[in-house]
C-alpha cells in the first residue's frame, strides 16, 4: 500500500499547548492508595510517596494532573484531606463505592505534583456543596496568609501558598449518576456564581466549566449552549469527555473510533462560537478534553468487587496493542485540533484505566499506553500542521468509510524538527509514505521510531513488561510504516 502527507509551513492549525498532555488523578481504587501512596512500600519517601512510580510519571513529562476527580469531588468535603493525619475522618465515599481514608489530600497532593515535576488542575466540589467551600478552598490553596483559611494551611505546615492555576467547576454535572446531578441552568447558575468568588479570591486562576459527559447524553449540545451562556465570561474552558472500547472485537472499527473524538471536538467548538456570537464577546472560548481514553477491559471484574473496603482494585483495564493503537489515533486527534483544544487529560495515570499499574507494595510498570503518550508529550511541541492525505480506506462499521492513515505534522521551531505521527490502521499491509513538508528547506530524516507488535491482543505485565515495547527502524530513503503500527518519523530543517 502506498500512501503520501502533504504538510506546508503556511498553513498551520495553531500552537500546541503542553498543557494538552496531562493526566489525572482521581480518588478511585488503587490510583492514589497503593499507586502513587503507598507508605510501606520499599521506595516510599519521606512522605510515603513511591519512588519507582514518580520516575515513570516524570518520564511522560506531565504538565499538568488533574485532582481530586472525577465522581469523587461531587462528594467530597476538602477540608478532610488537611491537618494531621491522625484527625482525618474515614468517610463513605458514594461515588465508587469505597472507603475514604483522607490519608492523602490536597495537602499531600500539591507536595507529589511538585515532586513528580506537574501542576495540579483542582476540581471543586458543586455537588454537595456550592460558591463559599469553592472560595474557601482557593483561600487555603492561594492566598498568602493573614485570613482564616490562608492562616490554617500555615497552621498546617505550608507557609507558602501552592499557587494552584487551573480549576475545574464541578464534574459531569449532567449526569444522573452525579451526586448533587443538576439541570444545565442549574449548573450554569451555580459555575458561574463560584467562579466568579473563586476569581475575587485569586485574579490569576483559570476555570474549566463542565461539557456534556459524552455524546451520547440526550442534552448534548443544548447543555453546552445554556451553560455557556451563564458562565461564558468567567470561564476559560469548556470541558469534553469521552472513553472508547472494544467489546464486540472489532479491531477495524475501534481503530477508527477517533473520527468521533474529532466530530466531538468540531461541534463543541462550533457551539462555543455560536454562543460567542450571540453574546457579543470577543472571548474565544477554549476547550479542555480533560477525560479521554480506552476503557472497558475492567467492566465485568470491576461487579465482583465487594463494596465499602479501601482503595478496591476498581477500572484497573489491562491494555493490549491494540488499544496503544486506539490512543495513538486520539493523540494526533488532538494535535489536530491545537488552535482550540488547550488542555487535555488522559484518564487516569495509575492503575485507574492507566498507563501505568503497580502491585500494592510491589511492581511498577509501563502499559502499551505509555508509549504513544510518552512520544507525544516528548516530541509534539511545537506548530500543528494541516496535512492534506492520499490512503486508501476502507469501511469501519459505524465509523464509515476511514483512511487507513491517520497522521499529523508537527514543527518545533525551537529543535528545528518536523514530527510526523502516524498511525498505519491496516491489519494486513505495510505502507509505503511519502511525506512531503514545504517551507522548510531541505529535510534529513533524524529517526523513525515505531511501537508495533504482530499479536494485537498483547499485554505488558509485571513478569513481561516489555512484551509491547518501541524500537527503532533502520533509516531509509522510504518511509515504511508496518502493518497495525504507531509511527514517530523525526526530520531536521
Amino acid at each position: 500500500m502506498k500512501a503520501k502527507l502533504f504538510a506546508d509551513r503556511h498553513f498551520p492549525i495553531g500552537n500546541i499547548d503542553r498543557r494538552i498532555y496531562g493526566s489525572f488523578l482521581e480518588h478511585l481504587g488503587r490510583a492514589v492508595y497503593g499507586g502513587i501512596y503507598d507508605p510501606e512500600h520499599p521506595t516510599a519517601d519521606d512522605m510515603g510517596f513511591r519512588a519507582d512510580v514518580l520516575e515513570l510519571v516524570r518520564k511522560l513529562r506531565v504538565p499538568v494532573v488533574r485532582y481530586p476527580g472525577g465522581n469523587f469531588v461531587s462528594g467530597y468535603n476538602w477540608e478532610d484531606g488537611t491537618g494531621p493525619k491522625e484527625n482525618r475522618p474515614r468517610r463513605m465515599e458514594q461515588a465508587w463505592s469505597a472507603i475514604e481514608t483522607n490519608q492523602v489530600g490536597i495537602d499531600e497532593f500539591q507536595e507529589w505534583a511538585r515532586r513528580a515535576g506537574t501542576e495540579v488542575m483542582m476540581a471543586v466540589n458543586l455537588g454537595t456543596r456550592g460558591v463559599e467551600d469553592a472560595r474557601n478552598l482557593v483561600e487555603y490553596c492561594n492566598f498568602p496568609g493573614g485570613t482564616k483559611y490562608s492562616d490554617l494551611r500555615r497552621a498546617n505546615g505550608f507557609e507558602k501558598p501552592f499557587g494552584i492555576k487551573y480549576w475545574c467547576l464541578g464534574n459531569e454535572m449532567d449526569g444522573p449518576w452525579q451526586i448533587g446531578h443538576k439541570t444545565a441552568r442549574e449548573y450554569g447558575r451555580l459555575a458561574a456564581e463560584a467562579g466568579k468568588v473563586m476569581k475575587w479570591t485569586d485574579p490569576s486562576i483559570q476555570l474549566v466549566a463542565c461539557g456534556s459527559s459524552n455524546t451520547g447524553m440526550p442534552t448534548f449540545g443544548s447543555w453546552e449552549e445554556t451553560v455557556l451562556e451563564e458562565t461564558y465570561d468567567v470561564a476559560d474552558f469548556l470541558s469534553l469527555h469521552s472513553y472508547y472500547g472494544n467489546p464486540d472485537n472489532n479491531t477495524e472499527e475501534f481503530l477508527a473510533c477517533s473520527k468521533d473524538m474529532d466530530d466531538f471536538i468540531s461541534t463543541v467548538a462550533s457551539i462555543c462560537d455560536v454562543v460567542k456570537s450571540r453574546l457579543h464577546s470577543d472571548k474565544t472560548m477554549m476547550l479542555s478534553f480533560d477525560e479521554w481514553n480506552v476503557w472497558f477491559h475492567s467492566g465485568e471484574q470491576d461487579k465482583k468487587i465487594e463494596k465499602w473496603t479501601v482503595a478496591p482494585p476498581q477500572l484497573e483495564d489491562v491494555y493490549n496493542f491494540e488499544d496503544a493503537l486506539v490512543v495513538g489515533c486520539l493523540l494526533i486527534t488532538l494535535l489536530r485540533h491545537a488552535d482550540r483544544v488547550k488542555m487535555a487529560c488522559l484518564a487516569q495515570l495509575v492503575n485507574v484505566i492507566a498507563p501505568i499499574m503497580t502491585e500494592t507494595g510491589g511492581r511498577s510498570w509501563a502499559q502499551t499506553i505509555f508509549y504513544p503518550f510518552l512520544d507525544a508529550s516528548l516530541h509534539g511541541n511545537g506548530v500543528s500542521l494541516r496535512t492534506a492525505v492520499e490512503c486508501g480506506s476502507y469501511q469501519a462499521g459505524k465509523y464509515g468509510e476511514t483512511s487507513y492513515l491517520e497522521s499529523i505534522a508537527v514543527a518545533n521551531e525551537q529543535a528545528r524538527e518536523i514530527v510526523v505521527f502516524a498511525v498505519n490502521r491496516s491489519l494486513t499491509e505495510e505502507m509505503e509514505l511519502e511525506i512531503q513538508v514545504t517551507g522548510y528547506g531541505d529535510l534529513e530524516k533524524l529517526s523513525h521510531r515505531v511501537l508495533f507488535c504482530e499479536d494485537l491482543k498483547a499485554v505488558n505485565t509485571a513478569d513481561a513488561p516489555d512484551t509491547v515495547a518501541p524500537g527503532e527502524l533502520p533509516l531509509a530513503e522510504a518511509t515504511v510504516l508496518p502493518k497495525h503500527s504507531w509511527n514517530v518519523i523525526r526530520y531536521r530543517y
